[in-house]
């Protein structure tokens, strides 16, 4: 079949264009390319269009393409619409029992696009790739290459600087059309996504300077245990509470989440209760097992974590875990429900058990404070500090923690305002399962596990260390 058979929009420069790219950059095959090209003989949509169709490109490559072609046309205004001479490159012809004529260069404007000879990766692609390098974040940023945050460190793949309008087809490609119009309308998105085959993922979408962004949190298929996280399975004793706040700190990136779902699985398959979770987005998916559970998503379930808790209270729940303790009102509701007989299970972003306590107290105004202190002095149950460590040999993160059981002598000094006291009852703690972080740092250089230089950068008191 030749040119000359049918009219088609092959005939434009702009089609003869989009197959010379996918062809170079090895997208699609002469053959592939030969069978768009006579489905356009009654379809008389754009090349890139068809190639989608027809399964040989994604949408998102489909999108490169056409932005390829028109940063082409634009360089070259007086070439737009114009019909190409009747000899053209072989790949765009049907097959023939010639042989085929060689294809001509593709114009340079389209040539310095960065993207690597398999051609424009998909999301499931690079998410896949993430999984596979055991990486805990991805991290896609227009003008810069792919990267992927190994034990802790950010390393780059060799995929050149990725072009804006590339980062931007990957990205919104991923996303339903109600979840692109909030992209567009507030320029950042956070969502759980979850690709069949890979896993499940926190991604969080926001534009900058260059373009469009996205860092993506790898999240297992189920939740962990304690073992597979290497924690201490002394922390089983925090699922024996039935009632008052339990509270998980740390830094972002230190592991709190998992911590939090391996705890929860643990009463999920030991009890007969009702689990509630409001999470902004849902990360570990628990399934039934002992328990009821229902999982909540702030601004997609519920209009925030407060209007959740308030209407948990009424949800006959046993435990409630919340995502995060970020304002005063969700943090005035997580303690009244664990007066009110609830084990309620948080998050909160503090370096140790000191601080939570009083970052938890300094939320709320002064006329206020002895009430609060006294509240928090009767529900609190324990709080768990912890960071992820590089081991000695660099190949994985440790975890680290610090940890307090809230005694009638603890209490006693956050009722008094003596909390600057807590540090010396829980060295003295530790046959009661309390400890200090740097204590436990100690304990992993004595035993090799970490260098000295390691836990100089994690400790409360770094001399200790030199």
């Amino acid at each position: 079949m030749g040119w000359a058979k049918f009219p088609s929009r092959m005939q434009t420069q702009e089609d003869a264009l989009v197959g010379r790219i996918a062809l170079h950059y090895k997208l699609i095959s002469p053959e592939q390319l030969s069978a768009a090209s006579q489905r356009q003989s009654t379809d008389r949509r754009p090349l890139s269009a068809l190639l989608v169709d027809l399964k040989f490109i994604s949408t998102a490559q489909a999108k490169w393409l056409d932005h390829a072609r028109q940063q082409f046309f634009s360089k070259n205004p007086g070439s737009t619409g114009a019909t190409p001479a009747p000899a053209q490159p072989a790949e765009v012809r049907a097959p023939e029992p010639a042989p085929p004529a060689p294809a001509p260069p593709v114009p340079r404007p389209v040539t310095v696009a960065p993207v690597n000879r398999e051609g424009l990766p998909s999301l499931q692609q690079i998410l896949t790739r993430a999984f596979e390098a055991k990486a805990s974040d991805v991290h896609i940023h227009a003008r810069a290459p792919l990267q992927m945050r190994v034990n802790g460190v950010l390393k780059e793949l060799k995929t050149g600087a990725l072009e804006p309008a590339m980062v931007e087809a990957i990205l919104k490609d991923a996303l339903s059309a109600e979840q692109r119009a909030l992209l567009d309308e507030h320029w950042d998105l956070d969502l759980a996504l979850a690709l069949p085959g890979v896993g499940r993922f926190r991604a969080s979408f926001y534009k900058q300077q260059r373009g469009w962004d996205a860092v993506f949190r790898t999240i297992p298929p189920t939740p962990p245990t304690l073992e597979q996280l290497g924690l201490p399975q002394t922390l089983a004793k925090l699922t024996d509470f039935h009632q008052g706040l339990l509270l998980i700190t740390g830094p972002a990136g230190c592991g709190k989440s998992s911590t939090m779902a391996a705890l929860l699985s643990m009463l999920n398959a030991s009890r007969q209760d009702h689990i509630i979770t409001v999470e902004d987005p849902i990360e570990y998916v628990h399934a039934p097992q002992g328990c009821v559970v229902n999982q909540r998503q702030a601004n997609k379930h519920t209009r925030s974590f407060a209007n959740a808790l308030r209407a948990a209270l009424r949800e006959d729940p046993d435990i409630i875990m919340i995502g995060e303790l970020r304002d005063l009102e969700t943090i005035q509701l997580a303690i009244s429900a664990a007066e009110t007989g609830h084990l309620v299970m948080g998050t909160l972003h503090t370096n140790n058990a000191i601080r939570t306590i009083n970052r938890i107290l300094d939320v709320f105004p002064p006329k206020q404070q002895s009430q609060i202190r006294a509240m928090v002095s009767e529900s609190l149950r324990a709080i768990v500090s912890q960071r992820l460590v590089l081991s000695a040999d660099g190949n994985r993160r440790i975890p680290v923690l610090e940890v307090l059981y809230v005694k009638p002598s603890i209490s006693n000094l956050i009722r008094e305002e003596k909390t600057f006291q807590i540090r010396s009852v829980m060295q003295t703690g530790r046959s009661e399962g309390m400890c200090l972080l740097d204590d436990s740092l100690a304990e992993l250089v004595k035993s090799g596990q970490i260098t000295k230089a390691e836990a100089r950068r994690h400790a409360e008191d770094p001399k200790r260390f030199a």
